[in-house]
């Protein structure tokens, strides 16, 4: 180190600080108004000013201010309250007609079984009260014995003895010779009166009033005399006993989680976690609301469910965070309830023994977490039910298909591919079209019925076109065009558990396919509604154009991401909503997507076999009574119906010459029409793109100039076609 240069340093710091301050550079800087000044936006500078600095200031050391003031910060008091979510006045329990009703049911039946179960067991109570009326006469005199001589002050007494303390023990011998005075009058007198009133009523009352005046005395005697641990009136129901949620027990379930944002804010002293609603009871349960720290979102969470259900103490059925739809993908809705959601008894569904159904209108068939209903549409929807083996699938789309058979104008078609019979109650009762198996029989006759079904679903659209505006407003079915039976719109729905073994068929599975598509994109509309269920959600079993079409969801537990957006929709294991938390017991709940908000969970209403069968025998009665019963549950044998009367392909080539090598698909479409009416009208270009998908035939861009300008729309190469053709027939001659 050089020491000269340090003290040449030294002296010059020592000289400068030894400087007077004069002059207008000295002057004191009021730190408040200096921060004030940076945090106003600089104005733009004059022209001709040095630009040097980050901000155009002249300074380039100066920082760029990037916050603005704070007095721009957020909406306005009328913004806010414009925004602000206001609570319900009247909770949704007692708006709700149904639950209102099912909540009154419950209290209704819980007192009425707790008077039952007492009432029948109280001669037991007063039998066992009277054996035990002598040993609480006995604790009844020694009590008051001691009581008159003042027996409780005794310790006090001897205490004072002991420390030989006379003055003391003088004051409360005296203290204790007043009250045992004042208690022995009191007694005699009691005494006296008792005695006189017992006689009294002996002599005087008549034969009832002895009796219960002797029965109440012998049973508060006996009362006096119980045991305490062995309690003459048991419990007539045992309540669950649950922890009540309190902001500790979550803070310390969420610490548990191992999310490492949580971890370091707990570690340093925060809670890790910000509510911002007070932690109330929600049903059977309890519900915390509030922001988890920045970085950390509710799928964070919801992966560690199992963890979180330790954290609490509760069953792993108790415990479901859930995100909310509108708010940032960090606020978290824990919701933890008194009982498992999958033991906890449900009430009973309001279609089990009585009522009917509107397709057209919102259905109850189960249950949420806190244990309100949840209905279900059936119509203007086409449906995908997915998840492993033996979780409730089947019977799932069973308890649709009662829904829908306890509607007298639907029609229903029951595929039970899987063959087991679980369809049967509803197929053999009520179904149009039924049949279970994968025999090749009942491939054909599914495969005759699909055809069928595509000849309607294109009849039904030109019956809508040909209605007149004031009655078909919508261009769509609705309940009072139903009615109409002479228009033939009545309600649909085909129902088909294992749909793979359909779409996995070697010899069918692209027609197969191609109807599917068409009924799942154009059937909500003309009131044709398509049920899928399947243990296998991948896309040999879902094509994809179809569970990208289908409006309904009903998932199940499943094993994998793929599966689960498969049938809840792309990104829905991102966004959440994940079907692989529902542990094995969890049988019939799943997540539903429908009736137009977000993913719920969902226990169905358990419908066992003979259940179904009444409910079906009841739908067969309605219709029979109203003259609706048809085809296989009739016991009619369904017409032969062949293969499509066209060739698609060759049709395209008839209308499509070697000249115009690429055409527009409304234009092919057009001339279809022209070419077959009764086959071809009323398709769109998106119904021939679903028709050649089996083929192997996609669309292309077709550009054309129009007006000068070109044009692209989707179109058709006919060199695809040819060369399909091509193979088809080479096939066929090698065959």
């Amino acid at each position: 180190m050089n020491h000269d240069d340090d003290s040449e340093l030294f002296n010059r710091l020592e000289a400068e600080m030894s400087t007077p301050a004069t002059g207008p550079a000295a002057e004191v800087v009021d730190l408040n108004k200096a921060r004030a000044a940076r945090s106003e936006s600089p104005e733009a500078p004059a022209a001709g000013a040095d630009a040097s600095g980050p901000d155009g200031s002249g300074d380039p050391e100066r920082p760029v201010m990037v916050d603005q003031p704070a007095k721009a910060a957020g909406p306005g008091y009328l913004g806010r309250l414009m925004g602000a979510r206001r609570r319900d006045v009247i909770p949704v329990w007692l708006r709700s007609t149904a639950e209102l009703k099912t909540a009154a049911s419950w209290v209704a039946r819980h007192y009425a079984h707790a008077a039952g179960y007492h009432a029948l067991r109280s001669p037991v109570y007063a039998a066992r009260l009277t054996l035990q009326a002598p040993i609480g006469a006995a604790k009844f005199v020694g009590g008051s014995m001691r009581w008159v001589a003042d027996r409780e002050g005794e310790p006090v007494r001897l205490a004072a003895v002991r420390r030989e303390d006379a003055a003391e023990y003088l004051k409360l011998s005296r203290q204790r010779d007043g009250r045992v005075k004042m208690r022995t009058l009191v007694a005699v007198l009691a005494m006296f009166i008792g005695l006189g009133s017992a006689l009294a009523i002996y002599v005087l009352a008549p034969g009832w009033l002895q009796g219960l005046s002797v029965g109440a005395v012998t049973l508060a005697l006996g009362y006096a005399g119980r045991r305490a641990d062995d309690p003459v009136i048991h419990r007539a129901v045992e309540l669950p006993k649950t922890v009540k949620l309190t902001s500790d027990i979550v803070l310390r379930a969420l610490g548990s989680l191992g999310i490492p944002a949580i971890n370091q804010a707990q570690g340093k002293g925060r809670d890790g976690f910000e509510f911002t609603a007070p932690i109330t009871r929600e049903g059977p349960g309890w519900r915390a609301e509030g922001n988890l720290p920045y970085g950390v979102t509710v799928t964070d969470v919801i992966e560690r469910r199992d963890r979180l259900a330790s954290g609490l103490r509760r069953p792993l059925g108790c415990v479901w965070p859930e995100a909310v739809p509108n708010e940032h993908t960090g606020h978290l809705v824990l919701w933890v309830g008194d009982q498992d959601m999958s033991t906890a008894k449900k009430p009973k569904w309001p279609l089990l023994t009585s009522g009917s159904v509107d397709l057209f209108k919102p259905v109850a068939y189960g249950t949420d977490q806190r244990g309100r209903w949840v209905e279900v549409t059936l119509m203007y929807i086409a449906g995908i039910i997915g998840a492993i083996p033996r979780m409730g699938k089947t019977f799932l789309l069973r308890l649709l298909l009662l829904i829908a058979a306890l509607d007298p104008r639907a029609e229903l078609h029951t595929y039970d591919m899987k063959g087991t019979g679980d369809l049967d109650p509803v197929g053999n009762a009520v179904s149009h079209r039924h049949a279970a198996g994968d025999d090749d029989e009942a491939i054909e006759y599914a495969i005759a019925d699909f055809r069928a079904l595509r000849e309607e679903l294109r009849r039904r659209t030109k019956v809508i076109r040909s209605l007149p505006r004031d009655i078909c407003p919508e261009s769509k079915v609705t309940s009072a065009l139903a009615d109409k039976r002479s228009l033939g719109l009545h309600p649909i729905v085909i129902g088909v558990d294992e749909c793979q073994v359909l779409f996995e068929h070697p010899k069918y599975k692209d027609e197969f396919e191609e109807i599917a598509t068409d009924l799942v994109k154009r059937g909500p509309a003309t009131g044709i509604v398509l049920l899928l269920a399947t243990q296998r959600p991948d896309a040999k079993a879902l094509p994809t154009g179809i569970s990208a079409n289908a409006s309904a969801r009903w998932c199940l537990k499943v094993m994998g991401q793929l599966e689960n957006d498969m049938v809840l929709g792309t990104s829905a294991y991102k966004r959440g909503v994940r079907a692989t938390m529902f542990a094995w017991g969890d049988k019939g709940i799943h997540y539903f997507v429908g009736e137009g908000s977000d993913a719920r969970i969902v226990g169905s209403a358990y419908v066992d076999g003979p259940a179904a069968d009444s409910i079906a025998a009841r739908a067969r009665k309605v219709r029979e009574k109203a003259g609706l019963l048809s085809g296989y549950a009739l016991g009619e044998a369904p017409e032969t119906v062949t293969g499509p009367a066209y060739d698609l392909l060759a049709d395209i080539l008839a209308v499509v010459p070697a000249k115009e090598p690429k055409l527009w698909s409304e234009t092919v479409v057009a001339r279809l029409a022209e070419l077959r009416p009764d086959v071809y009208d009323g398709w769109d270009p998106e119904a021939l793109a679903a028709a050649l998908k089996p083929h192997g035939i996609a669309t292309v861009q077709v550009g054309r100039r129009v007006n000068g300008k070109v044009v692209n729309r989707r179109g058709i190469d006919r060199s695809h076609i040819t060369t399909v053709i091509a193979e088809r027939d080479g096939k066929r001659d090698a065959g």
